[in-house]
């Protein structure tokens, strides 16, 4: 081939690569400032494993008030145990609940694992559903610091998050088990019989046990990394960057 027809074709081959690379660094481009516009400020303020603790915790609330619904559906006298409207009032009192860490009246003063094993329990005269749901995400919300939110100034232990985990793994096995002095649940949920199966309850609670799993995870390989490299850095007697 004569040397002007290379040349005319490496500068075709030349321009298509510079028009492709424009166009996916416009494309990029774009990409960043959608995302950019669509997140919030205070985004700037957390770390990748800050946001998505974030968006974890939103998520497991956003099951437990389905979970909720759920057992409103399976249980419609509960709600009238204790003097809600309906059962739509009464998600949202305890949602607002949850979400304001305010104490609920039939529960007393009891939080987290005290409320839980209360609500659970036969002596309990109330609002069961709301109780129970009520003692997770109160439970929920105290593994993670007492926060729903999360930015580079909070720490997470991810040793509570997993006992969160474990301790939903048996609320979720007492759920099933647990009956009155007439042999009766003391709530229904999942359900398996000739007529048909229904495990949606376990499903969605399996849903937040491996959320809490997984950033139980990310967490405590991130401060293991930080243990490493600070080890590392002492070992190679090199000096820890400062930006």
């Amino acid at each position: 081939m004569p040397v002007l027809a290379l040349r005319h074709c490496a500068r075709l081959l030349l321009a298509g690569a510079l028009t492709t690379l424009c166009a996916c660094t416009q494309q990029q481009g774009g990409d960043m400032l959608t995302q950019m516009r669509e997140g919030k400020p205070s985004e700037l303020f957390q770390t990748s494993v800050d946001r998505l603790a974030t968006l974890a915790m939103r998520d497991n609330l956003d099951s437990l008030y389905l979970l909720m619904n759920k057992l409103y559906q399976r249980n419609p006298n509960q709600w009238k145990q204790a003097g809600y409207l309906d059962a739509a009032s009464a998600e949202r009192q305890i949602r607002v609940a949850i979400e304001q860490r305010t104490p609920l009246t039939q529960l007393g003063n009891r939080r987290d694992l005290a409320a839980l094993s209360y609500a659970l329990s036969p002596e309990f005269q109330g609002d069961r559903v709301g109780a129970f749901i009520y003692a997770i995400g109160s439970m929920l919300i105290t593994a993670h610091g007492g926060r729903t939110e999360f930015f580079m100034t909070d720490s997470i232990d991810p040793l509570f998050v997993n006992n969160a985990a474990r301790n939903i793994e048996k609320a979720t096995w007492m759920l099933s088990q647990r009956q009155d002095a007439n042999g009766v649940l003391l709530l229904f949920s999942n359900e398996i019989s000739e007529a048909g199966s229904n495990l949606s309850f376990a499903v969605e609670f399996g849903k937040i046990v491996a959320r809490l799993d997984l950033l139980a995870h990310l967490l405590d390989e991130r401060y293991r990394r930080i243990g490493l490299n600070y080890a590392q850095s002492l070992l190679l007697m090199n000096f820890l960057p400062v930006q």
